[in-house]
């Protein structure tokens, strides 16, 4: 239900996450006068393009689960472990981030060093998205308690 706090924060999370879907991650400029942009689906410049399909594919992932997840809202423990499940993933699309800004460099840019690095906004995305699921699991469990001790009364 669209009422409930964490369904909001969910709906947040998925916001946030189809920004960096479909917005730049972050920009490379090299030696040789050439500009990289870093997508979720690719680094490419007007000349070369790499794919970056793993990060794609993570990042889908990422911004799917949530809207699923606040469907599920007859059953909170299992709204929590996909909280729990979307936490891992956007842990994962941080990782490939780190890995495709400062290690693929090297490869993806042929051996050209890297002058300039500018992070774009859908960067801090999936950090922010994470901090807003947490509060969504955090929510969910304090509802799923709540009503555990109501049944306890009756």
């Amino acid at each position: 239900m669209i009422q409930r706090i964490q369904s909001l924060y969910l709906l947040l999370a998925v916001a946030l996450m189809s920004v960096t879907l479909f917005a730049p991650i972050a920009t490379f400029v090299v030696d040789s006068g050439e500009v990289f942009n870093l997508t979720a689906f690719s680094l490419k410049s007007e000349l070369q393009s790499q794919s970056a399909l793993w990060m794609g594919i993570l990042l889908s992932l990422a911004t799917a689960l949530p809207l699923v997840t606040i469907f599920f809202f007859k059953n909170r423990m299992l709204q929590v472990r996909l909280c729990a499940v979307e936490i891992v993933l956007l842990l994962g699309c941080l990782v490939f981030m780190a890995i495709y800004l400062w290690l693929s460099g090297a490869n993806a840019l042929e051996d050209a060093v890297v002058l300039h690095r500018q992070f774009g906004w859908a960067a801090i995305m999936p950090i922010v998205a994470l901090v807003f699921t947490a509060l969504a699991a955090r929510a969910t469990f304090k509802d799923e308690v709540l009503v555990r001790s109501l049944d306890r009364i009756r």
